[in-house]
C-alpha cells in the first residue's frame, strides 16, 4: 500500500520502502545515519517471558540486517483489558533481557487495550552512511551464506496444536531467542574492530537481509530483484531445525507458508528429484530468522570461519548468478 502513495523527496533517505528492505536508513550527519524499524506480533509460544524475548530478538534483527548497531527502542503493547498483568510484566521482562543483551535502551512505549495480545518494538540504530548493507547490491559470483536453520514456522504451528516434541520446541526457541548481533559484528568488522561505523570492512559483503515472514524464497526473491541478479540455491545445503521435516510430514503448515508459496513459487525452478518436504521448507515463515549474506566468493570461506569462531554456524547455501530466468534455481546438490 505504501507503494501507491506519493514519494516524499528527501535526499537524506538512504533506504526507504522502494525495495522492501528490512529497515529505513536516514542520514543525520556526514558519518552517521539512523536505522529505523518496527515489528510486533501475537504470541507464538506459551511462556510469556520467552515470548517477550522472541519479540525483541525479532525486532532487533532488522537493524542488524542493515549492518547497523541498535541504540534505543520503544515497546508496543496490545493487551486485554482484563488480562493478567503478571503475564504482561513477564513479557516486558523477557523483551528487556534481550534489549540489555543487545545494548539497546528501552526508553518508553505505547499500549492499547486489545482482546488479542500483541507485543514488539520500534528500534532505532546507527550506521555509517557508506556502510549500509541493503538487500540490493548482490553481484554475480557472490556466495550466499545463511546464519540460522529454517523451521520455526512449522514448529510454531505444531506448538500451537500441542503436538510439538520438547526437543523441537527447545531448538526453535533457542533459534528465535538468539540475537543476530554476533553475526552482524563479524560481517561489519574491519581490521580495527570498528564495527558498523567503520569505513573499511574486512569482508566484501555486498548485500544482506534477514529471513523472516516471507521465508527463504520470499526474501531471496527480494534480494535478487533489487540487485538485478538471479540466485542458485542448493537444497542439500539448507540447514533445518530438528523436527522441521517431521512437522511438514504431519501437516503442520502455517497459513503464511501457503501464502508465501502461492506468491513466490512462480519464480522458482527445481531440479528433478527434490522432495516436496524440502521444497516446502523454502517458504516456511521464520520468526527472528538468520541473515542471508551475499559475499564475494573469495571472502566466503574466511567469513564462514570468522562466524564460526563467534559461535555462528553459517551454511553456504548457494551463489549469485547474472540476471536470467528463472529468477531462483533450486538444485539438488553442488
Amino acid at each position: 500500500m505504501l507503494g501507491k502513495l506519493a514519494r516524499q523527496q528527501d535526499p537524506n533517505v538512504l533506504v526507504g520502502f522502494d525495495f522492501a528492505d528490512d529497515a529505513g536508513v536516514y542520514q543525520i550527519a556526514p558519518d552517521t545515519a539512523l536505522v529505523q524499524t518496527v515489528d510486533f506480533f501475537t504470541p507464538i509460544v506459551d511462556d510469556p517471558y520467552t515470548f517477550g524475548q522472541i519479540a525483541a530478538t525479532n525486532a532487533l534483527s532488522d537493524v542488524y540486517a542493515m549492518g547497523g548497531r541498535p541504540l534505543s527502542s520503544l515497546a508496543l503493547v496490545c493487551f486485554p483489558e482484563k488480562g493478567n498483568l503478571d503475564v504482561l510484566e513477564q513479557i516486558l521482562a523477557g523483551g528487556l533481557s534481550k534489549m540489555v543483551e543487545a545494548g539497546c535502551t528501552v526508553i518508553g512505549g505505547h499500549s492499547i487495550r486489545d482482546d488479542e495480545m500483541k507485543f514488539g518494538y520500534a528500534v532505532t540504530g546507527t550506521i555509517h552512511p557508506q556502510r549500509v548493507l541493503a538487500n540490493r547490491g548482490a553481484k554475480p559470483g557472490d556466495a550466499l551464506l545463511l546464519t540460522k536453520a529454517l523451521g520455526t514456522g512449522v514448529i510454531s504451528t505444531a506448538i500451537k496444536r500441542g503436538t510439538a516434541e520438547p526437543s523441537w520446541i527447545d531448538a526453535a526457541v533457542r533459534s528465535m531467542t538468539t540475537l543476530n548481533k554476533s553475526a552482524a559484528e563479524v560481517i561489519t568488522q574491519d581490521s580495527r574492530g570498528a564495527g558498523a561505523l567503520a569505513r573499511d570492512p574486512t569482508f566484501a559483503v555486498h548485500a544482506l537481509t534477514d529471513i523472516t515472514g516471507f521465508g527463504l524464497i520470499g526474501h531471496a526473491r527480494e534480494m535478487a530483484r533489487a540487485s538485478d541478479v538471479s540466485l542458485r540455491l542448493y537444497a542439500s545445503a539448507l540447514p533445518l531445525l530438528a523436527g522441521a521435516l517431521e512437522c511438514v510430514h504431519a501437516g503442520y503448515i502455517p497459513g503464511g507458508l501457503k501464502a508465501n508459496r502461492d506468491f513466490a513459487e512462480c519464480v522458482v525452478q527445481y531440479d528433478d528429484g527434490i522432495p516436496d518436504d524440502l521444497r516446502t521448507m523454502l517458504y516456511d515463515p521464520q520468526t527472528a530468522g538468520g541473515l542471508l549474506i551475499s559475499v564475494a566468493s573469495e571472502d566466503a570461506a574466511d567469513l564462514q570461519r570468522a562466524l564460526a569462531s563467534a559461535g555462528v554456524p553459517a551454511a553456504r547455501i548457494g551463489e549469485v548468478l547474472p540476471s536470467a530466468k528463472p529468477l531462483i534455481q533450486v538444485k539438488s546438490g553442488r
